[in-house]
């Protein structure tokens, strides 16, 4: 019964067999392999973007904090939420690369509208020197809370950054999984919403380590090509990056895991719908699902065995609430969701 994180899973059997296949013999290194190749095609193909700039890096971390170090100025302010990724969960990874670069925070969780958005800009005073500039818009689709932005609310946020001649980036970790839930295309959810970079996860969805940054206007490339590499994030032995992401993207693999992964988290969600003592914190829309137990339920799942993600300490008042965190991949089995629910319902 494991719902701590969708990167703890294993590797699909595609990915896996990806990187078997590409371990023989000798290829050029440094992401001059030609399955990046093919790679940089499938993403420009899927994507509609013949001319986008295409690389992989391992981390979402790396993806995140390069990316954004490539669209800011050290004297920019990037604005994204309070609980966005980039501000509590990279360790001024994000300040680091971009040499100082400040995180302006807009609204109060997990999703920020355009209003509150247009709000934060303004508190940015334009043209003095004595203040952060004001730099990129950052959201995260799935956002951390596991909610989705419509297509009308990315358009929404988009078209404030471009009132202000700002670039939108968007930290896609589980865009496979926003992607199916909206049932929409690549396209649609990024450069024809208004999106200029994305970071595309592999990491979270049946890869071992990869996640790709794509760039919708290639003026972007170079810069991030020095920047990955004075950041020591460019692999020698890229086919390994190359294989997980070609792996990964071809029969449509991303796809069909994500929406595994999302199927699991909604048969987990309903059955938890009746249990007593749950409350859900934010209606499940992808894969994760954030509810709150009393302690002493905690207490109960914890000890048989259950892991999950969860916020306070095992040992206190037993009638106290406290949220939990559930995630599913695509490998959860529904002999696992049943008995975690079965044990819940007590």
């Amino acid at each position: 019964m494991y719902f701590a994180s969708d990167n703890s899973g294993p590797m699909h059997p595609a990915v896996a067999q990806a990187m078997i296949a590409v371990d023989t013999g000798f290829q050029p290194s440094y992401g001059t392999d030609p399955i990046m190749d093919g790679v940089r095609t499938q993403i420009r193909e899927l994507f509609e973007a013949p001319e986008a700039a295409v690389y992989l890096v391992a981390t979402g971390t790396a993806a995140n904090a390069l990316a954004l170090a490539t669209m800011a100025q050290p004297w920019d302010a990037v604005f994204c939420t309070p609980l966005a990724h980039i501000n509590v969960d990279e360790c001024h990874a994000p300040e680091f690369y971009t040499g100082g670069a400040k995180l302006s925070l807009v609204g109060s969780g997990d999703k920020m509208t355009s209003e509150q958005l247009r709000a934060r800009i303004e508190g940015w005073g334009k043209g003095d020197v004595h203040t952060s500039q004001r730099g990129p818009v950052q959201v995260t689709q799935v956002t951390e809370m596991g909610r989705l932005y419509t297509l009308d609310e990315l358009h929404a946020l988009t078209s404030v950054a471009r009132d202000y001649d700002l670039p939108t980036f968007m930290d896609g970790a589980r865009f496979a999984n926003a992607l199916v839930a909206l049932d929409c295309t690549p396209a649609d959810m990024t450069w024809k919403a208004g999106i200029n970079a994305l970071s595309l996860g592999g990491t979270k969805n049946g890869c071992a380590g990869v996640e790709a940054v794509i760039f919708f206007d290639p003026k972007h490339a170079w810069e991030f090509e020095l920047r990955r590499k004075r950041g020591a994030h460019l692999f020698s032995k890229h086919r390994y990056l190359s294989a997980q992401m070609q792996g990964y993207l071809e029969d449509g693999i991303w796809l069909q895991a994500a929406r595994a992964a999302n199927a699991n988290a909604a048969r987990l969600a309903a059955g938890l719908r009746d249990v007593p003592d749950l409350k859900f914190v934010e209606e499940p829309e992808a894969n994760m699902i954030f509810a709150t137990l009393s302690r002493r339920q905690h207490q109960r799942l914890q000890a048989a065995g259950a892991v999950y993600g969860i916020w306070g300490e095992l040992d206190g008042d037993p009638e106290e609430r406290l949220m939990m965190r559930l995630v599913c991949d695509w490998s959860i089995t529904h002999e696992m969701i049943d008995a975690f629910v079965a044990l819940a319902k007590g």
